[in-house]
């Protein structure tokens, strides 16, 4: 059995230190193969990157990959081997057979160690070579089917020159020790020097030689030992003539310095002597400082130029002058842009996707986007980014989408609010002839970045002004056009920069008035306002543990009973997001954190009657359904940024002058052009719908919609006016638990509107069973979660009549309202 040996009593850690390999010692005719009670067909296997593990070495890897640990610690719990092989392409996150070596080598675990980063430090020892035929599993970690590889001894007319060829091995291995390890201890030397097992010598050395991956997976593919041997000799051979070589031009070199060092030291003594008599350094040197830094980036070779150029303008001004300071505060800003470098875009989908899932509940379409763009990206490599613009009422968490996604994509975050500037030069910063010039707050986002591809929040774009001093929203245009912006100039800069690898996402809550041209550069992503339901589910998941943990409170403490969270999105808050929701919680945490402090005992649960007594009178009431006792009382839907509502329409006649159309309710335009539709559609069809125009003489009709203080509009009340009037002018009772939307035309015609999910859930929760809608809104209710669709029937109609025939019921009231 072989052991592990701790040369000269030094640690695995102490060893990698001094760069040294952590050394096994086996008798000489001891193997590394697998005993017949550890072999088996199939073995756990981890994917490694850029490296290989020959038999009988001893060699430290660091895991991060969650599979890959997994496979680890069930080795060390069930003290069994597992195999190592090699991926062809390192970059790929989760390789499958197609992407692995097929030759590895099974391998037992000599140590492990946790780190405080979640990764595993492991000292591994190979044993045998094997062949993978294919995997058998991969989840929760890869498991293949193997086929072991036994080496072949050299034949008997080889032996003798096997035995040279490792001897030769082991004397230019320690004469590569003394070049690699020139401070390794003497107990190291000499347990190299009594290394007795040849195979394990030859494999030693060629763990140690610096060679590509291609040429390691090659050493490893050779079945005959001696092969291996005869190839480790001819690469020792090779890098210990390179590296004499490389010496003896660096002592050629360093002679030929020594007048150049003289010269430094020199300066160095200078240098301090300004330092202690407090005159500091130079402005030569500072030049110098700058241009060791410029030659450090990876700027083109036009950015140098220019960055040359400039620094020798700099160099011709007087030190003492204002514009040697402006100069040099350019150079810096030049300096400080990250020219050339980007993040690693995180390519786990799975992973980005469920940090998207736990920041923010619902917004499925965006997330979806975000999650196709990944996609898109670990496939082709390299594309330009999209401009996208996240629209919607306020609250809903657009503004904290963007920091999720750089979360998800492993990308760095920067944000600008573009709320009321009014300055071009904002954008594109000033030119440097004026005083106090400066680069525009695009080129600073990215100087604190640190890189060229970060994701870049521009928020409330629509809130952009313009005035004397320029129009910011064109000054955009260069910026989002992913057309232009590879080569965006800031006016300050004077440089083109490559801004196509940023991920720009905009924000606004009123897309209308963001202008055509910025607009039209923009992926438009709608973030809808949230129903009740989701509210609930943010409440549950998000609010209440976040608003617990900052007003100092344990989670597990806070229990909210049936209702009680409903009760505050109901009669508390009126909004499409979730701020107000955020801030009545809050106003709960504090009455609990008050009882905390006082050391009272805290309620088993907050019951509606508590939130009522915690928040006061309720600030808001929504409309119930009110039965169908009246004629002409007809139940519309409504779409507000708050959210869905149902709508009374009211219609009667009175005595007054003939054909009058009074219009009352805090009415638009649109609305009222709908209500004068309806009434010449039922005109010009009067005899159809069984109205007798000449009863009607010396009527006035007047339509009035409740909450007159609101202002209503939009078309989608066509079918509901015509319903009311039509009810109002028969008496025919309307059909109970009843309500509609759809906007009509002067045939008859019933139109598609919009908001259909909000206004069904809110006919939902006012008691509402049936629905009457254009067949065109069907689509939009298959898109609807079956769950919130419960209890309602849906009636699709095309024409005004269809409506009116399922709507209003032979029955007569006797008082018309």
């Amino acid at each position: 059995m072989s052991k592990q040996n701790k040369s000269d009593e030094m640690s695995p850690e102490e060893l990698q230190a001094l760069s040294l390999p952590i050394l096994g010692t086996y008798e000489e005719d001891e193997t590394f193969a697998l005993k017949p009670e550890e072999q088996a067909k199939e073995f756990p296997l981890i994917a490694l990157r850029n490296m290989s593990i020959l038999p009988g070495t001893v060699v430290p890897i660091l895991v991060g990959r969650r599979k890959s640990m997994q496979v680890i610690r069930q080795s060390e719990i069930r003290e069994r081997c597992f195999g190592v092989v090699t991926q062809r392409d390192a970059n790929v996150e989760d390789p499958q057979l197609s992407d692995l070596f097929t030759v590895g080598t099974i391998v037992e675990v000599s140590q492990i160690v946790e780190l405080p980063t979640g990764e595993l430090s492991a000292i591994l020892r190979g044993r045998q070579r094997f062949s993978l035929q294919h995997l058998t599993m991969d989840d929760p970690y890869l498991m293949g089917r193997v086929h072991l590889l036994e080496d072949s001894l050299p034949a008997a007319d080889k032996e003798e020159e096997y035995k040279v060829t490792v001897e030769l091995i082991h004397e230019r291995l320690l004469g590569l020790l003394d070049r690699l390890a020139p401070n390794a201890p003497n107990g190291f030397r000499d347990t190299i020097r009594g290394l007795k097992n040849r195979a394990y010598i030859v494999h030693l050395a060629g763990s140690l030689l610096q060679l590509s991956m291609e040429d390691r997976q090659k050493l490893l593919e050779m079945d005959s030992i001696y092969d291996r041997a005869v190839y480790v000799l001819g690469r020792l051979h090779d890098q210990i003539s390179e590296s004499s070589l490389r010496e003896e031009i660096l002592n050629r070199t360093r002679r030929e310095m020594d007048q150049q060092q003289r010269e430094y030291f020199l300066q160095q003594q200078m240098r301090t002597i300004q330092e202690e008599l407090g005159t500091g350094p130079s402005a030569d040197d500072e030049i110098e400082e700058l241009r060791k830094k410029g030659k450090e980036k990876l700027w083109s070779e036009a950015v140098a130029e220019i960055y040359e150029k400039e620094l020798r303008k700099a160099e011709r001004l007087n030190p003492q002058s204002p514009d040697f300071s402006i100069q040099m505060q350019y150079l810096r800003t030049i300096l400080e842009l990250p020219w050339g470098v980007f993040s690693q875009d995180n390519f786990d989908l799975k992973g980005a996707k469920e940090i998207l899932d736990r920041e923010h509940y619902g917004l499925d379409r965006v997330k979806e986007r975000i999650l196709e763009h990944l996609a898109v990206l670990k496939l082709k490599g390299d594309m330009k980014s999209p401009i996208l613009c996240l629209y919607g009422p306020p609250g809903v968490g657009k503004t904290s989408l963007g920091r999720s996604i750089a979360e998800s994509l492993g990308r760095k975050y920067v944000r600008i609010s573009l709320g009321g500037v009014h300055d071009e030069a904002e954008i594109r910063g000033h030119r440097r002839t004026y005083i106090g010039a400066m680069s525009g707050r695009i080129i600073q986002s990215l100087q604190k970045a640190g890189t060229s591809n970060p994701v870049f929040v521009l928020d409330e774009i629509d809130k952009l002004a313009d005035d004397h001093k320029g129009d910011p929203a064109s000054a955009l245009l260069e910026v989002l056009d992913p057309e232009q912006n590879t080569a965006f100039h800031d006016n300050y800069l004077d440089i083109d920069y490559d801004l196509s690898k940023v991920l720009f996402i905009a924000t606004a809550n009123n897309i209308s008035t963001i202008p055509s041209a910025l607009r039209d550069r923009m992926e438009l992503i709608e973030v809808t306002g949230y129903i009740a339901e989701e509210k609930l589910k943010i409440a549950e998941q998000h609010l209440v543990p976040k608003e617990a943990k900052e007003h100092g409170l344990k989670v597990e403490d806070i229990h909210f009973a049936p209702g009680a969270l409903d009760l505050i999105i109901e009669e508390y808050t009126r909004e499409s997001g979730v701020r107000s929701l955020t801030k009545q919680i809050a106003a709960v945490m504090r009455k609990l954190a008050w009882a905390t402090a006082a050391e009272e005992q805290l309620p088993e649960a907050i019951t509606p009657e508590l939130v009522r007594e915690y928040l006061g009178k309720t600030i808001y009431s929504r409309d119930k359904y009110q039965g169908n006792e009246h004629a002409g009382v007809v139940v519309g839907l409504a779409w507000t940024s708050v959210g869905g509502e149902i709508l009374f329409v009211e219609s009667s006649l009175q005595p007054g002058q003939s054909g009058k159309l009074i219009l009352t309710g805090s009415l638009g335009d649109v609305m009222k052009e709908s209500a004068t539709l309806a009434l010449s559609y039922i005109r010009a069809h009067a005899t159809q719908l069984g109205i007798d125009l000449e009863a009607l003489k010396d009527q006035e009709i007047h339509i009035h919609v409740p909450e007159g203080a609101i202002p209503k509009d939009g078309p989608s009340a066509g079918i509901t006016m015509v319903t009311s009037l039509v009810s109002a002018m028969t008496r025919r009772r309307v059909r109970a638990h009843l309500a509609m939307t759809g906007e009509i035309t002067l045939r008859g015609k019933v139109l598609p509107v919009g908001g259909i999910k909000e206004k069904i859930l809110a006919a939902k929760r006012s008691g509402i069973t049936d629905i009457i809608l254009c067949r065109e809104n069907e689509k939009d209710i298959l898109e609807i979660n079956e769950h919130y669709l419960e209890g309602l029937n849906f009636h699709y109609v095309d024409e005004i009549t269809e409506v009116l025939d399922f709507a209003l019921l032979d029955e007569i009231v006797d008082k018309a309202k």
